[in-house]
């Protein structure tokens, strides 16, 4: 179960990453400010990889119940 919980704080932790990162790079964009935008750029992909990270997870769990 502990894997479960992990891996769905990841994907929310990313999803709220990616989402944040977008907005940066949106004001990033709008006030011509490019620090910002590479900023939104950088948690965007932080938000990817801890997605991908909790989806990990839950293959490693599925392979490990399956055994």
């Amino acid at each position: 179960m502990e894997t479960t919980v992990g891996s769905t704080a990841d994907k929310i932790k990313g999803v709220s990453n990616e989402a944040v990162g977008n907005v940066k790079q949106a004001a990033g964009k709008a006030t011509d400010n490019p620090r910002l935008h590479a900023e939104g750029v950088a948690q965007e992909r932080k938000g990817e990889v801890q997605q991908a990270v909790g989806k990990a997870k839950d293959a490693v769990k599925k392979t490990v119940d399956k055994m």
